[in-house]
């Protein structure tokens, strides 16, 4: 198997900002160490960021008035902002391909992502040959979720990494893996070889 590593919004204000996830430093440090200990395990690296206009509501994503926390968000991950970038603790240098996804619009899943160039997070697993991919990053319940089912509906074998990622609430965590185990996504620990 051709295997690719995805890192979804290991980002400041997902670990230290206005949605910090709980033990979201330790998600990054977590990656990291995979990347410097078992980086010739993957064919691709490819590491996601949300990305939202500084101007407007995104299509209702950022919310006008109270958030509801499952529609509408506070402000957050806006497009240049300290908040967008990657956290220190996530050594970005061994990520290939860089992919943003938002751009105005709610957007959870990594493959509604593309890169500068406007390549989608599938055009670039299918360039590289990669038939199966390990999940990792922030946050468990809504984008590693998304993503991880997004890549079992395009035909990947596809593992989340669970302690290389972490959820916004236990429950809701849980619920998530339960749901991404139902698709046939393995859960693993980071140090399982492949």
């Amino acid at each position: 198997m051709t295997a690719a590593l995805l890192i979804v919004d290991v980002q400041n204000d997902f670990v230290t900002g206005t949605l910090a996830v709980p033990s979201g430093a330790q998600v990054a440090e977590g990656i990291t160490a995979l990347l410097a200990a078992h980086r010739d395990r993957y064919a691709v690296v490819v590491a996601s960021k949300d990305w939202h206009d500084p101007v407007g509501d995104n299509g209702g994503h950022f919310a006008t008035g109270e958030p509801d926390y499952v529609g509408s968000w506070p402000r957050h991950c806006v497009a240049g902002e300290t908040g967008a970038a990657y956290h220190p603790a996530l050594n970005a240098d061994r990520v290939d391909v860089h992919v943003r996804k938002g751009h105005g619009r709610a957007a959870y899943s990594m493959f509604e992502a593309v890169d500068e160039s406007g390549v989608t997070v599938g055009e670039v697993l299918r360039a590289a040959g990669v038939d199966s991919v390990d999940v990792t990053g922030l946050a468990t319940d809504y984008c590693v979720r998304a993503t991880a089912l997004d890549a079992r509906a395009a035909g990947l074998s596809v593992r989340v990494l669970t302690d290389l990622v972490a959820s916004v609430a236990a429950d809701t965590g849980a619920a998530a893996l339960a749901e991404m185990q139902r698709a046939g996504v393995q859960l693993v620990s980071g140090g399982q070889s492949r």
